[in-house]
């Protein structure tokens, strides 16, 4: 789909956020970024998004095309909810953003709403909703526009364990239905493992790649996988080759 070919980036206090990054991502693939803080994770993801541009380097688009604004969604870590705007507004909002109606819109809104669990909670506010419920809102927003690639920078790192693992598998079913690119970003290495194909793992400042691993196991992932032996072995695979992109830096 894309590919980041020794991509830079200083920011203009000159702190060098990626060096010499070289990454592909395949059509449909789910691909997590794993790495120290501070190592260039969220930046390759802005840098992918538009957001941001490359110093050096270069971000080369399968089909040629530059500008994939249209094809892109993003979720933060935090949900970017309008405050002021009911569920069914801020879900509403891409759409209404490319001209369309609430009335046009409104079975789509609700099927995406229910997707997520949120088909009761349409007309309450931000405020009204748990953290979870929230990042269920966000990912909603992000998926009513059917990307072909979905960035996430850290979405349930401010999450309960349990409500964490079950958007975990929320995503996951969504990811296989609608059949999207995702890039996800996390500090956790057990999340890594449950919902990838294939981790990359990036050293600390500047960023670069210095390892990635296949995680083989089909889909659906059960929270049964989370007990097996191969999940354990590759636990301990991305945990160690996380600790040695500690050891390099700078």
């Amino acid at each position: 789909m894309l590919s980041l070919q020794n991509v830079s980036k200083t920011y203009g206090n000159g702190t060098v956020a990626v060096q010499g990054l070289n990454l592909d991502i395949g059509e449909r693939q789910f691909v997590s970024l794993l790495g120290p803080s501070g190592c260039g994770k969220s930046t390759a993801l802005k840098l992918i998004a538009g957001l941001a541009g490359t110093s050096s380097g270069e971000l080369k688009w399968a089909d040629g095309v530059n500008d994939h604004a249209a094809n892109i969604a993003f979720v933060f870590q935090e949900s970017t909810l309008m405050p002021w705007a009911t569920v069914f507004d801020n879900v509403w909002l891409p759409l209404r953003l490319k001209g369309r109606s609430k009335a046009e819109c409104q079975a789509e809104v609700m099927a995406q709403l229910d997707a997520v669990g949120l088909g009761a909670f349409a007309n309450s506010y931000p405020r009204e909703l748990s953290g979870g419920m929230k990042m269920r809102a966000s990912i909603a927003r992000a998926l009513i526009t059917r990307p072909k690639l979905l960035l996430m920078d850290e979405p349930f790192a401010a999450l309960d364990e349990m409500t964490r693992f079950k958007l975990n598998q929320d995503l996951l079913s969504a990811w296989q239905l609608h059949k999207f690119t995702t890039i996800f970003v996390t500090h956790s290495v057990y999340e890594s493992v449950f919902l990838s194909q294939r981790i990359v793992v990036m050293a600390s400042r500047p960023g670069r790649v210095i390892a990635e691993l296949a995680v083989d196991a089909p889909y659906p992932r059960t929270e049964g996988f989370r007990t097996t032996a191969q999940y354990n072995a590759w636990c301990i695979e991305v945990s160690q080759a996380l600790a040695h992109a500690g050891e390099h830096h700078g």
